[in-house]
């Protein structure tokens, strides 16, 4: 998930940027939509066209997914790039459109940049499972103080130097550079070995922390992990290992076993998030920052963190095995899109393309996506039933949910 920060500055995206709160306001308050940990809001482009965009700590340029829906307001574009992958294989086509206008309940946003894909190659539609059309990042976040209530579903604005902590949040110095938030702070390894390192504080990016091997040589992968993909880019899979670590703290809050993801190298950089311009040891994401009312605090170059009831809910990876695509109009065919090796779904007999028909015996076409992987991620042991079918036949299946780290 997330930036194209180089073809942000490529395209001379650098003019003042335009956010502004209805006069007279000191806050706003926008309801939002959380998925996958991912934060997604309601804009209104061009004033005419009703998108739904994820919130980003880690983009520098909005991003239109599809140019289709550019296209639809007559867009004009005044750069065409092709983005290459590994090997200098095209892979994407992206244009750059100005003078557009995003707009929020509240929020008025006038002389934006705005990127535009050939296509949703992110398939964020599918993979989240509902219709998400772009990303908005930094012009928003240099704007205003922004606070996320991940549980209560709302976002809240604030003109810079208007928004009051109360007692119980902890309030952490970031650094933000290259329009991006860095946060220094200290894990616990497996081997119960201290580190102290650079995150980027990524609200777009759903996992819980990733951790980049070769940045430095005492961050180890633990020896019980799993092979698998872990995420995917402008130039496709990013392959990785995932495992434990025993802590991440993040001031007085002391995060017990999370997941971390491990990337491969070779699949890593050349995705949105890539080109590292600012040294870093990984990211924090959504799965990390979900447990949390979050507030960033660009102009102020600080983050708060207030703990809710979801903080001590353990974190488990993908207890099945099994990833699943959504499909169709409504977004309600369901189909397994990837199968790790070794996992509970692969022993028990699925396929990749098999369609998924019934769970524990509701009927998935009543099921959104986020709701369906609950089922398959609630915890180990848990028995899952499960209907399918595959070259036409309905075949049943029954398994129980395995932890493989």
């Amino acid at each position: 998930m997330g930036g194209l920060v180089f073809l942000a500055s490529l395209a001379g995206a650098q003019q003042q940027l335009g956010f502004t709160m209805q006069p007279g306001r000191k806050k706003v308050v926008i309801p939002i939509e959380v998925h996958n940990n991912l934060v997604v809001v309601p804009i209104l482009l061009n004033g005419q066209l009703p998108l739904r965009f994820i919130l980003d700590t880690g983009v520098r340029t909005a991003i239109l997914t599809q140019k289709v829906y550019s296209d639809i307001l007559n867009l004009q574009y005044t750069r065409k790039y092709s983005i290459a992958g590994p090997g200098g294989e095209k892979l994407v086509d992206a244009y750059v459109t100005n003078n557009v206008t995003i707009d929020m309940p509240g929020i008025h946003g006038e002389g934006h940049a705005l990127l535009v894909l050939e296509e949703d190659y992110l398939e964020l539609r599918s993979y989240l499972g509902v219709d998400v059309h772009g990303i908005l990042g930094y012009e928003l976040f240099s704007r205003f103080v922004t606070h996320i209530d991940y549980e209560n579903k709302e976002l809240t604005l604030f003109l810079p130097g208007r928004f009051k902590p109360n007692r119980r949040t902890q309030v952490l110095p970031i650094q933000v550079l290259d329009t991006k938030p860095y946060l220094v702070t200290s894990i616990q390894q497996a081997d119960s070995t201290d580190l102290t390192l650079k995150l980027l504080v990524d609200s777009g990016a759903s996992h819980s922390v990733f951790l980049e091997s070769w940045s430095d040589k005492r961050i180890k992968v633990p020896n019980r992990n799993v092979q698998s993909i872990i995420g995917r880019g402008i130039g496709g899979a990013i392959t990785g290992r995932i495992a434990r670590i025993n802590s991440l703290t993040l001031g007085k809050y002391k995060i017990q076993k999370p997941t971390v993801n491990f990337p491969d190298i070779e699949t890593y950089l050349d995705t949105l998030k890539g080109g590292n311009a600012v040294f870093r040891n990984g990211t924090i994401g959504g799965e990390v920052l979900s447990r949390f009312n979050v507030v960033f605090d660009f102009p102020g170059e600080k983050i708060y963190f207030e703990r809710n009831s979801t903080y001590k809910s353990r974190f488990y990876y993908n207890l099945s095995g099994i990833t699943v695509k959504a499909e169709g109009t409504r977004l309600r065919r369901y189909v397994i899109s990837e199968l790790r090796g070794g996992s509970a779904g692969e022993q028990a007999g699925f396929q990749v393309g098999d369609v998924l028909l019934a769970i524990n015996g509701v009927r998935t076409a009543d099921l959104d996506l986020s709701t369906l992987n609950g089922f398959l991620n609630s915890k180990p042991n848990k028995k899952v039933r499960m209907e399918i079918e595959r070259d036409k036949q309905k075949i049943k299946k029954e398994f129980r949910l395995a932890d493989q780290i």
